[in-house]
């Protein structure tokens, strides 16, 4: 039941009444707002533009209009000057969302708009034989908060895994390997140790530039099939993937798809064929590209001029082999900013190819994770491995636990929720595009902004409906008055929002929204908390009371679970 949209149709038929016919629902419906201060109301209508239509000063219109609007959701109506101040029935509406709640539980805030349809996602995409760092954070996190949201909405997500499993890299760490490597050690800490390879080849190459040609003959050797290069290639994939799907676990993180780039290798000539075959593929110094000139963009290489193809020659492939697979309502491709060209092509491109589906498809951009304010870096060995930061969390929490509550069921699942969804929540409350500081400090704290923050309140929310012996009921009945203080209100008030933060969310592909609203949801109810007597009343307003309780702890569930949170019940 949204309420605001019951306002609008009042407000418009009461223009109606007198003689104005240019503002429609959809008009009204636009201009409303939300006054800064709740003593103004719970939604204010300025008059404004009506001043033309009706020929008379906005005061006096809002005077006028006033007059004419009455009625449920309504309680009170506020001239104030050119604004009208509209005050809903708190009663009303507070049972009207708590039924919502309490009816639909943790499908409130879904929709069918999706109809069923597929909607792949490209999210973490690791480097082989690289550890998982910090870095790589971004991607995964917000790529499954995504995939989450749009499952509300109704859409089917595609979690597709793009290993990076090929390129030059492999050529330089089967040389380092070959020249310093000791399978011993590999085998007993791979990444560690492919990682330390690594960075002694780009150390070495300063005094022996001979070491980059050696590196990309071996490349070479793999492409061609070379039996050493692909024995060691597969090794190393084969080591990286294991290491990578113990993370994955611990953030309960699941795929679709960990097709990596060497799954298109034999899905490339066919692209270069099909951009033949429409003449779009020009030569310059020898390469192959398609001009994108008519779009202000530079040429799209597609081949080099020693015949090899490309990153976005093989982004082409994935892009068909992802249409032709899921037949797509949207793809959506969760990739730093420093791509944002790579991706305007490929789009631009496979737009020339004839494909309209490609209009569909979207980069989701996001900020750095910084380490004292400076980009980490895998070459220069400068980065923050996430399973490391991920087992410090846990252990931090641990220690909270056993100090503050060293009585509490399932301790060690507990820290592993509170601690993993810590480091996963730092970076989702923030809005994508904005680079973050990794602080393990800041992310752990159970005050302020935080994820333990918000699930010790759902924990303090359920402790509540234990104590009070709480009666579940998908037939609210309130009690007059037990809900009339201004900390409920402001609770109801934004239960209410929760669809339309989600529909928000979607829209622009950013799972900060969900994260700022349950944050917001959980500081309301400790307010509400700390001033209201909840269990020491008559029953029926405890039972009222505990409503609303309950209704809070189904949304801020459902917010963490589209984040990628669990929502322990006790603490």
């Amino acid at each position: 039941m949204d309420h605001k949209l019951q306002v609008a149709t009042k407000i418009t038929e009461a223009l109606a009444g007198l003689g104005v016919q240019d503002f429609p629902f959809e008009k009204v419906s636009s201009m409303l707002e939300t006054p800064p201060n709740p003593a103004m109301g719970d939604i204010a209508f300025p008059c404004f533009q009506l001043a033309k239509a009706l020929r008379k000063a906005p005061p006096a219109i809002a005077a006028e209009l006033a007059g004419a609007i009455s009625g449920a959701p309504l309680k009170e109506v506020q001239v104030a000057g050119p604004y009208i101040n509209l005050f809903l029935d708190q009663h009303v509406v507070g049972t009207d969302i708590i039924s919502a709640v309490l009816t639909q539980g943790n499908a409130y805030g879904s929709s069918e708009d999706g109809q069923g349809r597929n909607v792949p996602i490209d999210l973490s995409s690791p480097n082989i034989a690289k550890p998982f760092s910090m870095g790589h954070l971004r991607s995964t996190c917000i790529g499954n908060a995504i995939a989450n949201i749009m499952e509300k909405k109704g859409y089917t997500p595609v979690r597709i895994n793009h290993i990076g499993d090929w390129g030059t890299q492999f050529g330089k760490l089967i040389v380092a390997y070959q020249k310093w490597g000791d399978e011993a050690k590999v085998k007993a800490e791979p990444i560690k140790e492919l990682l330390k390879l690594y960075v002694q080849f780009h150390d070495e190459v300063a005094n022996d530039p001979t070491l980059e040609d050696q590196g990309r003959e071996w490349f070479k050797k793999l492409e061609d099939g070379d039996a050493e290069a692909q024995h060691l290639w597969e090794w190393f994939r084969e080591e990286s993937l294991k290491e990578f799907m113990k993370i994955y676990e611990l953030m309960d993180i699941k795929f679709d798809s960990t097709n990596g780039e060497a799954f298109y290798n034999d899905k490339m000539d066919r692209v270069v064929t099909m951009l033949e075959e429409r003449n779009l593929l020009t030569e310059s110094d020898g390469a192959m590209v398609v001009m994108l000139d008519e779009f202000d963009l530079p040429p799209c290489l597609i081949k080099k001029s020693d015949g090899a193809t490309l990153y976005a020659t093989r982004d082409l492939a994935a892009a068909l082999y992802r249409h032709e697979t899921y037949d797509f309502a949207k793809a959506v491709y969760v990739v730093g900013g420093e791509q944002r060209l790579h991706f305007q092509q490929l789009y631009k491109v496979l737009q020339k190819m004839g494909f309209d589906w490609a209009y569909e498809m979207y980069h989701i951009p996001f900020g750095m994770m910084l380490k004292d304010g400076k980009k980490m870096s895998t070459r220069k060995g400068k980065v923050v491995l996430l399973e490391e930061v991920l087992a410090q969390a846990i252990a931090d929490v641990k220690k909270v636990i056993e100090e503050k509550n060293p009585t509490l069921a399932n301790k060690d699942e507990v820290a592993r929720q509170v601690g993993v969804g810590a480091v996963m929540f730092h970076d989702l409350k923030n809005y994508r595009l904005n680079d973050i500081n990794f602080s393990l400090e800041e992310m752990l704290t159970f005050e302020g902004e935080t994820g333990p923050y918000v699930q010790y309140t759902h924990a303090r929310a359920c402790s509540l409906l234990r104590k009070g012996n709480y009666q579940p009921t998908t037939e609210p009945t309130l009690a007059e008055g037990a809900l009339d203080s201004k900390e409920a209100w402001a609770v109801i008030t934004a239960l209410s929002q929760f669809p339309d933060i989600v529909d928000r969310a979607a829209a622009d592909f950013d799972p900060s929204f969900i994260g700022k609203f349950v944050i917001d949801l959980a500081q309301l109810f400790n307010k509400f908390y700390a001033n209201v007597r909840i269990l020491a009343e008559e029953e029926d307003v405890k039972q009222t009371r505990l409503q609303l309780v309950a209704a809070v702890v189904i949304v801020l569930k459902e917010g963490l679970r589209l984040l990628g949170l669990k929502a322990p019940e006790e603490m």
